[in-house]
């Protein structure tokens, strides 16, 4: 069976022969019972996806095992499918075996080709790829479900002939009627009892377009009384005049999810079907459609088998696609980029990085009951992450001027500046025997900025930063002594005033022959660069926003977003879009990946602060 276009992904290797697994849950446990006992060690690969015989013909599965990332092409992927990505894919990389990158794509009415390119780029940029090299050959597994419609259509067919399947005639309202509830069984539909020969000829039809959109349906024929609803006849097969991404016009009649997948994964030898907990109802009819289709020699033995994990549940966060696509349409955000969304373009433009969702989807862990995750956790993950990665730099984000008033005085001109250095990365964070960057030169002179919160006329009690008599150091430069400051008529600080005190720059002898008690961050006049600065914060104050009924709207924080204009060391003004930098006391940020350098524009995001202050 054909695939559509291939890309080309970076690969993600096995792990080599012994090499230490992550964490144990009760997947990876699954997954070495399985090696073990050899449960998929007689599955054989035809070299892609196909039915029994097609496989029968390959050769011995050189994957270990098999997983698939399985999205339906309708939306943005968010935090919740980053989860799932770094599950599936990396248990394929921990034990010798491959993970699919397959679109679920059954849904020709919410399915677009923007999404499609969008989950591609999301799963490359999170560090995945879906080649396997085994044996010398590199194969390409990125799949389409609709590739599959013409075996799913045939396999249709011979639950039909096989009494297995049926087409219903009834409307919608009287089929939901007559499914029963919990406390209730279901009544068999009056079509329920129509011959083979009789269903399989109204199934043509439907298929060739003499029946409109919602006159039939085809149900899979199991049990009317069964205390699982999902395993009341359910549908399988439904009418729907769409034009699809992939198959344009060619079907008039679509699979049902629940039929389509299952047969997905066989198709595709999957060994081990990951989803969450609210498909596990569905898991019944799974292993029943694969049951059949075995005996009916149109698929091989073993099946895959489906297993469930909890979902993430990420506080101060919805995931919901609906609720999502209602926050871009109503334009409570800028977009599916906006970086206070939790998808992960919005993330990545955030200024997240793969490493660090990684490291969050291990450290999270893998269970079957559901339970809150603080967001909290990923921040941490983030400056675990970018700790020892991110350059430094000083950003003065609430600029007040400080006059050096005796500068002119000390060094023979007001236009006076000399070059102070500073490490672009703390000692600490370079590797033995790594080359450290080169450091950050930026001009120290007359006028420089500070943050407006770092001048008190009036001390609070444990103040040591500037306010008349004090002394600091402005980080890397000189020690001050400041004398006062100038007001306007409301009483507003326009300047600070200070006096440099000679011979105490740092780094030089007599660095230390004033003592300072605070050192504060600063950018000179005369080479600091206006900034435009986005200070994010979470999105919601509720930390679970849509639970319980609530109304989600109702908890949208009103401060998620301020912009402020900065002042930014020089360093920091040549950026590369997505490039991030720990901003000295403020935390981390990035260089805004849309609008940094557009026209000349120097724009960066507020990523996190330097440890958690939510709500302190």
């Amino acid at each position: 069976m054909s695939s559509a276009p291939s890309h080309a992904p970076k690969n993600t290797a096995p792990a080599a022969a012994g090499e230490e697994h992550k964490v144990s849950n009760f997947l990876r446990q699954v997954i070495e019972k399985d090696l073990a006992t050899g449960a998929y060690a007689s599955r054989q690969w035809g070299g892609g996806p196909g039915d029994a015989a097609f496989h029968a013909a390959g050769v011995p599965d050189p994957a270990k095992i098999r997983t698939r990332f399985p999205p339906e092409p309708n939306g943005y992927l968010h935090v919740g499918h980053a989860k799932s990505i770094c599950l599936n894919f990396g248990l394929a990389r921990d034990y010798g075996g491959v993970c699919h990158m397959r679109f679920d794509d059954t849904n020709p009415e919410k399915e677009e080709k923007e999404y499609v390119d969008s989950i591609l780029d999301a799963v490359q940029w999170l560090g995945f790829g879906w080649q396997s090299r085994f044996n010398g050959k590199t194969e390409d597994h990125l799949y389409y479900a609709s590739n599959y419609f013409d075996f799913m259509y045939r396999a249709a067919e011979h639950l039909i002939t096989a009494g297995h399947a049926y087409v219903d005639e009834q409307s919608a309202e009287d089929m939901r009627v007559n499914r029963g509830d919990f406390g209730k069984p279901g009544v068999d539909s009056p079509f329920r009892t129509r011959s083979p020969e009789e269903n399989l000829a109204r199934f043509r039809e439907m298929r060739d377009g003499q029946l409109a959109d919602g006159a039939a349906v085809l149900r899979a024929k199991i049990d009317m009384a069964s205390p699982n609803i999902n395993m009341r006849d359910p549908a399988i097969y439904r009418i729907r005049r769409a034009t699809h991404h992939n198959t344009g016009d060619a079907w008039c009649i679509y699979p049902m999810y629940t039929f389509a997948h299952p047969i997905e994964d066989a198709l595709e030898q999957i060994t081990h079907s990951i989803c969450t907990l609210e498909f596990e109802d569905q898991r019944p009819f799974y292993d029943w459609l694969m049951e059949r289709l075995i005996e009916g020699g149109l698929l091989k033995a073993p099946p895959p088998r489906q297993y469930e994990f909890a979902r993430l549940n990420l506080t101060y966060v919805i995931t919901s696609k609906r609720k999502l696509a209602q926050l871009v349409n109503e334009k409570k955000v800028s977009g599916w980029d906006d970086p206070r969304m939790p998808t992960i373009v919005g993330l990545r433009r955030r200024g997240y990085t793969p490493e660090a969702i990684q490291l969050f989807a291990e450290r999270i862990g893998v269970t079957k009951s559901d339970s809150w995750i603080d967001y909290s956790t990923l921040d941490g993950c983030l400056r675990e992450d970018l700790e020892n990665k991110a350059h430094r730099g000083m950003a003065v984000l609430d600029p007040v001027k400080l006059v050096l008033t005796n500068w002119a005085e000390v060094f023979g001109s007001d236009g006076y500046t000399e070059d102070c250095t500073q490490p672009a990365l703390p000692h600490s964070a370079i590797a033995e025997g790594q080359t450290p960057p080169p450091d950050r030169v930026f001009k120290i002179g007359k006028d420089v900025w500070i943050e407006r919160e770092d001048f008190e006329e009036v001390p609070p009690k444990g103040y040591k930063r500037l306010f008349p008599g004090n002394v600091v150091r402005l980080k890397g430069g000189y020690v001050i002594e400041c004398t006062g400051c100038a007001k306007d008529a409301d009483g507003q600080v326009t300047e600070v005033h200070a006096k440099v005190i000679a011979g105490t720059k740092s780094g030089t002898p007599g660095a230390d022959s004033v003592k300072a008690k605070a050192a504060i961050t600063w950018v000179g006049a005369a080479d600091g660069v206006s900034a435009e600065v986005r200070l994010y914060d979470r999105l919601f104050t509720d930390p679970q926003p849509d639970a319980g009924g609530k109304n989600f709207l109702d908890a949208l924080n009103p401060h998620s977003l301020k912009v402020v204009t900065a002042y930014v060391e020089p360093s920091l003004a040549a950026a590369q879009p997505d490039q991030k930098f720990q901003f000295e006391r403020h935390g981390y940020f990035v260089a805004d990946r849309a609008d940094h350098g557009v026209g000349g524009q120097v724009v960066f995001n507020r990523v996190t602060g330097l440890k958690d202050s939510w709500g302190k």
